[in-house]
């Protein structure tokens, strides 16, 4: 089983890139989890054609434990399989906290032996890696983490505070930093501020996404680009970082 972190700043297409890697693998035969870390509680949304996950906070606050796996896990039209963590109501509590117990409920609750996944990908929010935040990229939940970023100041400021983070818990074994995804926001973005940043790590650019219309579209109507243009450039791009990240994390054997 391989799982995945990803992160990025707020706002850089963490969820659509996420969603749309999801479904690539589950294209290829993959079984795949993907798990929002965020109180937000949207990152399978579009892969749930706009459906409102119930989260697994929502269930702790309702029923305590009384509720089963297949109450917070929906199977989604292109074969994934999506949960959403939740958090705490808004000014109540710390949301990080809210991360920890929703992971290791889900845990309780058998995901990881009833699904048997092959892939589980955590999309996680970005720009606090501080307490439950932190913990996909513990070496219980993920083995690798990939940031998502632009070449956009903030956006290379959040991700170099993520990428110091893997770092400062390589001592501990937690998850290794799988590499940078360049993911275009405006036309005309150059890639060499995010080489920079991944040469500065000693780590590698995996990908890069190109400023896509399609990908708006596909948000505005609550799906994916997998789904609403399988055929398209941009869907291809998906499917070629899907493969390349999931060669590097099995060795080269290709899904």
């Amino acid at each position: 089983m391989i799982q995945l972190a990803f992160y990025g700043k707020g706002g850089i297409g963490k969820s659509t890139t996420v969603s749309n890697l999801a479904a690539a693998l589950a294209e290829r035969g993959q079984r795949v989890v993907q798990i929002g870390c965020d109180p937000k509680a949207d990152s399978t949304m579009n892969l749930c054609h706009g459906q409102k996950m119930v989260t697994v906070m929502d269930m702790c606050r309702q029923v305590n434990d009384a509720f089963d796996l297949e109450d917070v896990v929906v199977r989604s039209e292109s074969g994934v399989y999506c949960a959403e963590t939740g958090g705490p109501l808004p000014g109540v509590g710390c949301a990080g906290r809210g991360v920890i117990t929703a992971l290791e409920k889900l845990t309780e609750k058998g995901l990881y032996e009833k699904l048997a996944p092959d892939v589980v990908l955590y999309d996680v929010l970005g720009d606090v890696v501080c307490g439950g935040f932190a913990m996909p990229m513990r070496k219980k939940y993920a083995q690798s983490v990939y940031i998502l970023t632009s070449s956009e100041a903030m956006s290379i400021y959040a991700a170099a505070n993520i990428a110091m983070a893997v770092d400062h818990f390589k001592a501990r074994h937690y998850a290794k930093l799988g590499g940078f995804i360049f993911n275009r926001k405006q036309e005309g973005e150059k890639a060499s501020a995010v080489q920079k940043l991944a040469a500065d790590f000693h780590s590698t650019v995996v990908g890069t996404l190109a400023d896509s219309e399609r990908v708006r579209a596909a948000d505005d109507v609550h799906r994916i680009v997998m789904e609403t243009e399988p055929d398209s450039e941009t869907a291809a791009a998906y499917r070629q970082l899907a493969e390349t990240i999931y060669l590097r994390e099995t060795g080269g054997e290709s899904c």
